[in-house]
């Protein structure tokens, strides 16, 4: 018996371990948030289901998705990354702007690096000093930047003597765009009101209270989770208009404006990348994964808002990927390497129409100094009679003028208080 046992034990060593590339999902499918959570988590692990039954992988290398439940707590993001990051993870995406700012200065020790799409710290734009963050195709200074000059388009190119007010979640996230609406608010005239909404955010009688008495024009809303569906209701109950009422990218997904019914019609949102299912690649994803019973979950968020956000998540690691393999000739890539194929990231719409996902989402190149992509975004609006948003204007810039010299200032500040080497020396 002791022989037999050696002999496995030998045989298994004498086997190769099949080399997979590793994604740890840093997901929350519990709490006041999970109604954002799932359908992004099961976008991301969808798409590389898709990549594995239909491909073989990538560059014939098998992906593994590691889902570690956060709870959008940092704490337990922080214990997840360090649970997952021995599997061989080859990029995290944290999904929380708090679980980021923790993880910054643990994945550049660690050397792997980081994709907060849309999200977490905006100055990690600035690749010279955050070498390993990336937050492509736009951030958060963006979607502020974006929602202003949206405003200024349909008032004739003045907010002069307007009143806006900010409605955003107490926390690091809702934070973000405060000091680029402040800075916007000077340079075009408009009065800015900030109104925070407290965790999870179901208690917000008072600041809407406030609204239905200041009557601002516009109310921009950096919510997620239940605090948005609440503010759609309470904007109804107030009958503020909803056409007045525009949402980040985080706050504008069918569980906000599902829940409120017939009243959210015509309340809109940021959109970082296209809706619905009209695309080829959904197609095999049908007959690959969610017709084939391999769904990550019950196969009833596929073309959702935030279902198709972890889908292009899930998409641009899978081409840094490509990138990378690429670049080093190398089909098993390392983290290095995996940061390297996200610097030399190009997406334009030629890659896009092959891919399946034409006009899908902006075109954008990045580079060692250029972490940001494109920082375009479009509007969307609530159809509450067809139960859809669509897509009602085409992609719009953000004013660098006010934001560049924001991250300048911000990732300097960091680089000085952390020592931090200039990457692109």
């Amino acid at each position: 018996m002791k022989l037999l046992t050696l002999t496995v034990a030998a045989m298994m060593a004498a086997t190769p371990v099949m080399a997979q590339l590793v994604f740890p999902s840093l997901s929350y499918r519990t709490g006041p948030y999970a109604a954002g959570g799932i359908p992004f988590a099961d976008g991301y692990a969808d798409y590389f289901t898709l990549l594995n039954e239909r491909d073989g992988g990538i560059g014939g290398v098998p992906t593994r998705v590691i889902e570690c439940e956060t709870g959008y707590n940092t704490e337990k993001g922080v214990e997840c990354y360090e649970s997952t990051k021995g599997e061989g993870a080859l990029v995290y995406q944290p999904l929380s702007t708090g679980i980021t700012y923790q993880l910054i200065p643990k994945t550049a020790a660690d050397g792997i690096p980081m994709h907060t799409m849309g999200y977490g710290r905006t100055s990690a734009a600035n690749g010279e000093v955050f070498n390993n963050i990336f937050n492509y195709p736009a951030n958060y200074w963006d979607g502020a930047s974006i929602a202003i000059n949206y405003l200024l388009s349909e008032n004739d190119g003045s907010l002069e003597g307007k009143k806006i007010a900010l409605l955003y979640h107490n926390s690091a996230y809702g934070k973000e765009p405060i000091r680029t609406l402040q800075e916007l608010s000077v340079k075009h005239g408009f009065e800015l009101t900030e109104l925070p909404v407290d965790h999870p955010g179901q208690e917000q009688k008072s600041q809407w209270l406030q609204i239905r008495r200041e009557q601002p024009d516009y109310v921009i809303m950096w919510g997620w989770g239940v605090m948005n569906q609440v503010a759609i209701q309470e904007a109804a109950n107030i009958r503020y208009p909803m056409d007045q009422f525009i949402g980040n990218w985080w706050a504008g997904s069918e569980n906000d404006v599902l829940p409120v019914g017939d009243a959210a019609d015509g309340y809109k949102a940021l959109a970082m990348h296209n809706v619905g299912t009209d695309f080829p690649i959904f197609a095999d994803l049908e007959q690959y994964v969610t017709g084939a019973g391999k769904a990550a979950g019950n196969g009833d968020q596929v073309g959702t808002v935030l279902y198709n956000r972890g889908f292009y998540a899930a998409m641009l690691a899978a081409e840094a990927v490509k990138k990378a393999q690429e670049i080093h000739g190398e089909p098993n890539i390392t983290p290095a390497m995996m940061r390297d194929g996200m610097e030399a990231l190009v997406i334009d719409e030629a890659l896009m129409e092959s891919l399946g996902m034409p006009n899908f989402g902006p075109a954008f190149t990045v580079s060692c100094q250029d972490h940001g992509g494109s920082g375009q975004g479009k509007v969307q609006q609530w159809d509450a009679s067809a139960k859809e948003w669509k897509i009602i204007t085409d992609w719009i810039e953000s004013d660098a003028s006010v934001i560049d010299p924001l991250i300048a200032e911000d990732s300097a500040a960091y680089a000085a208080e952390n020592n931090v080497d200039l990457a692109c020396q």
